[in-house]
């Protein structure tokens, strides 16, 4: 099993929390440990509103906590009243992220009795705070996110999976029920990959110049993404209604074959060429002949004058695969105009994060 960066940041900040808060002579650093668990961050960004925020709560769930003992003791009845005052307020002030801590706050208060009570509250909520920053130090610091390597892999890899199913697809050499469980995971993985853009749109890198070129990369990412979404709106019209296309007149079916080879190839060219695996003045060839969308929906009318009044029905449906295959083509040609347009003006600044992306492909 392969241990992740944020598993690794997870146990770095445990042990910096501990090694904190024993150094402070502070009481039971457990607290600054669960805090450091709460309070890590996928991204830098994440991780600094996450620190605001959980200040926030624990300030609140050591006031509630301070305020309850005072005026009504230590009760355990009186500990869930005020675990209750501690949740509302949260929501009220949408810190829904933070209940969790708040509460551990107020009950490590709370749960402390005696004379010293307000001394112990002091030191429980520094210890806490202490854990939240430890978490925030080793965001900052330890094994940076490369979010933009692992967006261009799975994108590339979904590029691949839907391109290889719609040529299987085309030719009826694809099992019904095994494409179904697949255009699921597919979908699954489009999500993933929405996930992933939003975390690389959030990255910050503090230790070095600013990057200029990240938001010409955050365009083409997210063209990428849109490409690989229509890809997969054309698959999936073409397993619904492969029955339907199948009824069309062969000529008809060989040149929707031939069109999806072509577009399914363009893209696979245009993807590669973003990591310099192709060279930008190489042209592709087969986008020449690709027919444009004025064409192939005058190719689509013409076949009602082929077909009888019985294929009517197929004909309509038909006409979904074709919408769909010409949404898909303008996807991928905006996307290697983008691609075109960065390498030429933007040459410098075009591998700068991708280098380890191009070893595993």
């Amino acid at each position: 099993m392969k241990l992740g960066a944020r598993i690794l940041k997870t146990g770095i900040a445990i042990i910096l929390s501990l090694f904190l808060a024993e150094l402070f002579q502070l009481p039971s650093p457990v607290f600054a440990g669960i805090a450091a668990i709460f309070a890590l961050q996928p991204t830098i960004y994440r991780s600094y509103l996450s620190v605001l925020e959980q200040i926030q709560g624990n300030i609140i769930g050591a006031v509630i906590a301070v305020l309850f003992v005072l005026l009504f003791g230590h009760e355990i009845l009186i500990i869930g009243l005020a675990a209750i005052v501690v949740i509302t307020i949260n929501l009220k002030l949408k810190l829904d992220n933070t209940i969790g801590l708040s509460l551990v706050t107020m009950v490590a208060i709370m749960v402390t009795p005696g004379d010293t009570f307000t001394e112990f509250a002091i030191l429980r909520f520094s210890t806490v705070i202490l854990g939240i920053f430890s978490a925030f130090i080793v965001n900052l610091v330890f094994i940076p996110p490369k979010y933009e390597k692992k967006l261009y892999v799975k994108i590339s890899n979904l590029t691949e999976e839907i391109t290889k199913w719609i040529r299987l697809n085309i030719r009826h050499a694809s099992e019904h029920h095994l494409l179904k469980n697949d255009i699921r995971t597919m979908q699954e993985g489009l999500t993933k990959i929405d996930t992933l853009f939003s975390l690389y749109k959030e990255e910050r890198n503090y230790f070095k110049k600013k990057n200029h070129s990240k938001p010409r990369k955050l365009v083409i990412y997210r063209q990428m993404n849109a490409a690989n979404k229509k890809a997969l709106e054309t698959l999936t019209k073409m397993h619904r209604f492969e029955n339907d296309l199948a009824e069309m007149p062969e000529d008809f079916q060989h040149l929707i074959q031939q069109q999806l080879d072509i577009i399914t190839h363009y893209h696979e060219h245009a993807v590669l060429k973003f990591i310099g695996k192709v060279r930008p003045e190489v042209v592709f060839e087969e986008g020449d002949i690709t027919l444009s969308r004025k064409e192939l929906f005058t190719l689509f009318l013409e076949q009602q004058h082929l077909i009888s009044d019985d294929g009517q029905v197929e004909l309509a449906h038909t006409m979904h695969i074709v919408s769909a295959m010409m949404d898909y083509n303008e996807q991928v040609e905006r996307l290697n105009c983008l691609i075109s347009s960065f390498q030429k003006f933007h040459k410098e600044d075009s591998s700068l994060t991708l280098d380890e992306a191009v070893d595993e492909q």
